[in-house]
């Protein structure tokens, strides 16, 4: 038998920011130098005191460095200035050679870079999953023109982490970097790349879809990789109508298509683009994106090729940087902890990472390969082998459905890798109002859902006691809309599976009659809409609302206060309220001890009048115990039947019935 015989592939190249974007400087390239010193920051298992010792050392790391506009000569070569030493161990252009270690087939990479410049020097470094730094390599310019370094490197030091990058300094003169590149032998078979549908689910956002859809359609070096980009049109303020749209139509061509449907939520926008996908079935991969995201595309090409090169089919998936203050890293990879059946990140991890204060070379905890259990869909590449053997999408409007489908994956023998170096910018979490809003329903009913399918432990682990433990915190901080609508969410995981799809089409109608009647649902965006702030007692000893409690006084007001809950209010109470809060500081221990305030929401776009309601509170605490007990006993019941109805729910067959109002139509709406 023959030895297979193999060819030599990109895997990634050097690359510049966009339209010379110097907010997003720092994660392409790096003037600062690397401070392993600061380690002492990064150990410990307390979450709140190694964010404060975060955000103490981002204060001490900057040197004032920064680079001129003049100095980005194109999207892939740079000019270092005569005497500077600049490097490429940034977030988009160091080597994420752990993961490509662990995942995929390649096992030695080869780095290629072109320098111009007379006594620039180039060196080459490798870290380990401790963060400590090796120089691996180094070359020199001999001349003033172009000459082009090689240097082959293995991958077998990477299995719980690392990563390789470059440095260039200049010598007497300045030195242009016109090109780097990874690239690795890689099988016959795996040389030509896959091809991607985009799924983008959009709704009444047309100025940030279009604009997106034109990012997609000015990288010109995307487009063999591109099948088809889908947008599922969902609002009445249409993408189309969009001034950006005709830029789009015409950089795309023939590859856009906008299919316009009821609004089914992400999960019945995602489920369209994925149905679509595999009755096409010409696109390798489908990939999930958000409409209002600012897309990185080369981090699409890095996606399909990684996806390309595993060592089975795997869902590849980008990280999520805030698009308001752009080199901030959301988080570095999500899992769902199996106990508490919550999303969150590796305790060994930081949230909220900004690389403009603190460069990937310094950060000790980056160096360590993060594994996932799912990757959230404003970025997500998936197969479609895997769609095809998993299902689609769950129907769950929003919230629950890309980590429930991560699981389900899993489950399947498909993992799901959190790439570094494929990303987009998008609104981070902590700026939405969603636990307490509308949406507070669909945290509820999804996860309990995505728990009796996944969860390994009887009851779903410690689910059903902190549901109950949230549901009495919203009642004491006068959230009444809030539980009612999370107690419904209960009820209809009572009902069984068959709901889901059939309340689809009117979930925001549905939801929103749960909350309409309730005095702390009604929000107001003018602060005089609202009586003045009066009193009939000052706080006891001048004590300031924003102070934070004790955890042992958190702990007796807990027992305490449900108990004060069932008072008479004071009468003063009833007309105006007691205090303003900010959203920041609406903790239920805070808001518990006021009979009504003025509470603003997250979005810092309204606010609402808490009052409290004793007879309210009666009513919907005897209703949360009862629900609760009721969901322990029938747990086992529940989970046989949400699991057999799973492969079902998810069919494309199943998802076809709830799209058929919408199947065969063209881009007016119109039918064919």
């Amino acid at each position: 038998m023959s030895p297979q015989t193999s060819t030599r592939r990109m895997l990634q190249r050097q690359i510049m920011p966009l339209d010379r974007d110097f907010d997003v400087m720092a994660l392409y390239v790096d003037t600062e130098e690397a401070r392993l010193d600061a380690d002492k920051y990064e150990v410990g298992g307390n979450r709140a005191a190694k964010d404060l010792n975060n955000a103490a050392v981002r204060q001490s790391t900057s040197t004032g460095k920064s680079l001129h506009p003049d100095q980005i000569e194109s999207r892939t070569a740079l000019r270092v200035p005569q005497g500077e030493k600049l490097s490429f161990g940034t977030y988009f252009n160091a080597f994420p050679a752990s993961y490509w270690r662990r995942w995929t087939v390649v096992d030695a990479v080869r780095l290629t870079v072109t320098l111009r410049g007379e006594g620039a020097t180039l060196l080459v470094y490798k870290s380990m999953a401790r963060g400590h730094s090796q120089r691996v390599d180094s070359a020199e310019t001999s001349g003033s023109g172009s000459e082009t370094f090689t240097f082959d490197l293995t991958l077998k030091p990477f299995i719980d982490g690392g990563w390789y990058w470059y440095d260039v300094v200049a010598g007497d003169g300045d030195v242009v970097v016109e090109s780097a590149e990874w690239s690795a032998e890689v099988p016959e078979d795996r040389a030509q790349h896959g091809t991607t549908d985009v799924a983008i689910t959009t709704m009444n956002r047309p100025d940030f879809c279009a604009e997106l859809l034109v990012q997609l359609g000015e990288a010109e070096e995307l487009h063999p990789y591109l099948d088809t980009v889908m947008v599922m049109e969902q609002g009445t303020d249409k993408v189309t109508g969009s001034d950006h749209f005709a830029t789009a139509e015409k950089l795309l061509g023939s590859t856009l298509t906008v299919l316009e449907q009821g609004n089914l939520g992400g999960s019945g926008g995602y489920a369209r683009g994925q149905l679509e996908s595999v009755k096409r079935g010409s696109a390798t991969y489908s990939l999930m994106m958000d409409d209002d995201v600012v897309c990185e595309p080369e981090g699409i090409i890095r996606a399909v090729t990684f996806a390309d090169l595993a060592k089975r089919p795997t869902i590849v998936g980008g990280h999520m940087f805030n698009i308001f203050s752009r080199s901030r890293l959301h988080s570095f990879g999500e899992i769902v902890q199996p106990w508490k059946f919550w999303w969150e990140s590796p305790k060994d991890t930081f949230p909220d990472w900004d690389f403009a204060a603190r460069n990937l070379r310094s950060a000790r905890w980056l160096h360590k390969r993060v594994d996932v259990d799912f990757n959230g869909w404003f970025m997500c590449l998936i197969p479609r082998v895997v769609l095809e053997e998993v299902g689609l999408s769950l129907p769950l409007f929003l919230k629950w459905d890309d980590s429930e489908f991560g699981l389900r994956a899993r489950a399947h023998g498909f993992p799901t890798v959190t790439l570094p170096g494929a990303a987009v910018w998008h609104v981070p979490w902590t700026d939405k109002n969603d636990a307490v809003d509308w949406q507070s329903y669909l945290h509820q009913r999804n996860r309990f859902v995505a728990a009796l399918l996944h969860s390994t432990y009887p009851n779903g682990g410690r689910m059903v006691r902190e549901s109950r433990n949230h549901q009495i915190a919203h009642l004491v901080s006068m959230q009444y809309s809030t539980v009612e609508m999370r107690h419904q969410a209960l009820l209809d995981v009572l009902s069984g599976p068959d709901h889901l799809h059939q309340r689809l089409p009117e979930t925001l109608t549905y939801v929103n009659g749960i909350r309409k009647p309730f005095q702390d649902a009604k929000l107001e965006v003018d602060r005089d809409a609202f009586p003045p702030v009066r009193r009939e007692k000052p706080p006891r000893k001048g004590r300031d609302s924003a102070e934070v409690p004790s955890r042992v006084s958190q702990l007796v007001s807990a027992g305490l206060q449900p108990l004060r809950q069932l008072k008479k209010p004071r009468e003063l109470s009833r007309e105006f309220p007691e205090a303003e809060v900010r959203a920041m500081d609406a903790k239920w221990y805070r808001l518990a001890s006021y009979d009504s305030a003025i509470v603003s929401m997250n979005d810092g776009t309204s606010a609402a009048f808490y009052q409290r309601d004793p007879e309210k509170f009666r009513e919907l605490l005897t209703k949360t115990l009862k629900l609760h007990e009721q969901l322990k006993k029938e747990w086992p019941r529940l989970a046989q039947e949400y699991r057999a109805a799973l492969g079902d729910i998810t069919s494309p067959e199943t998802w076809e019935q709830t799209l058929a109002p919408w199947l065969g139509q063209d881009p007016s709406g119109s039918d064919d």
